[in-house]
This record gives C-alpha cells, sequence and structure tokens, in this order.
C-alpha cells in the first residue's frame, strides 16, 4: 500500500470517528471528589499546604545559603591560581542564589495566598450568615 493510499485511509476512518461522536452527547468528565462540587475549600488541607510551605521557606533561607561562603571562597583561590573553572565556579554559585531566591519567594506566595484565602474565606461566610439572619428577620418583619 502506498503512502497516499495509506493516507486516505487514515483520513476516511478519522471522519467515520468524528461523524460518530457527533451522534451522541460527550461523556461527563467525572470530578475529583466523586460528583460532588467543582471548587470546595477544605480549610485542614489549605492550612496544612500553607504550613508546609512556610516551612520550606523557613529551611530555604537558611540550608540554600549554607555553601555560598565556601563556594565563593573556592571561585576565589581556583580564580587566583589561574584556573578558568573559578569564574565557572562563582557563576554556578550565582545561579544557584538567585534560583534559591525564587524559591523562597515562591514558597511566600503560595503561603501567603493560602493564609489569605481561608481569612477572606471565613470573612465571606460570615457576612453571608449576617446577611441571611437580617433576610430572615425581615421576612417576618414584614
Amino acid at each position: 500500500m502506498s503512502f497516499d493510499e495509506e493516507w486516505s485511509a487514515a483520513r476516511a476512518a478519522a471522519a467515520s470517528n468524528a461523524a460518530m461522536r457527533l451522534n451522541q452527547a460527550p461523556a461527563p468528565t467525572p470530578t475529583p471528589g466523586g460528583g460532588g462540587p467543582d471548587l470546595a475549600l477544605d480549610q485542614d488541607r489549605i492550612g496544612a499546604v500553607g504550613s508546609e510551605a512556610y516551612k520550606l521557606h523557613t529551611r530555604l533561607q537558611t540550608d540554600g545559603k549554607h555553601a555560598a561562603t565556601a563556594t565563593t571562597e573556592a571561585a576565589g583561590a581556583l580564580t587566583r591560581e589561574g584556573f578558568a573553572s573559578g569564574a565557572a565556579l562563582l557563576k554556578a554559585g550565582t545561579l544557584w542564589e538567585t534560583q534559591v531566591k525564587t524559591l523562597v519567594a515562591a514558597c511566600a506566595n503560595i503561603s501567603n495566598g493560602l493564609n489569605y484565602s481561608l481569612s477572606s474565606h471565613a470573612k465571606d461566610e460570615q457576612q453571608l450568615h449576617a446577611d441571611f439572619t437580617a433576610s430572615a428577620i425581615d421576612k417576618y418583619l414584614t
């Protein structure tokens, strides 16, 4: 079978499959919670993720920098002795510091964002409760 024959057979099969799919409703996509709401706020889980992000943030600030001094000293020593690897080591150390700072900032954003979400959600819940309570009172007063 030539390439053109195989190509036209593949196109015909694809067109046939597309026609069959058009004659039926799409299958519902399963939700992660097994049919529950699309978005649910589980304060315990969000709090745990925020807590872990904060712990990682704290550890990265200290552990991510522990080799900075030794790396800089080694790069300087190599450079003074005329080794080209001194500049490369210094560049690698600088890149490492940049990446650690990026990770620290990302962890802070995650932790702070989740804390804000929990706080904001709690305030929204209180406001909704107050609004519904007030509307129930208004119903009985009119």
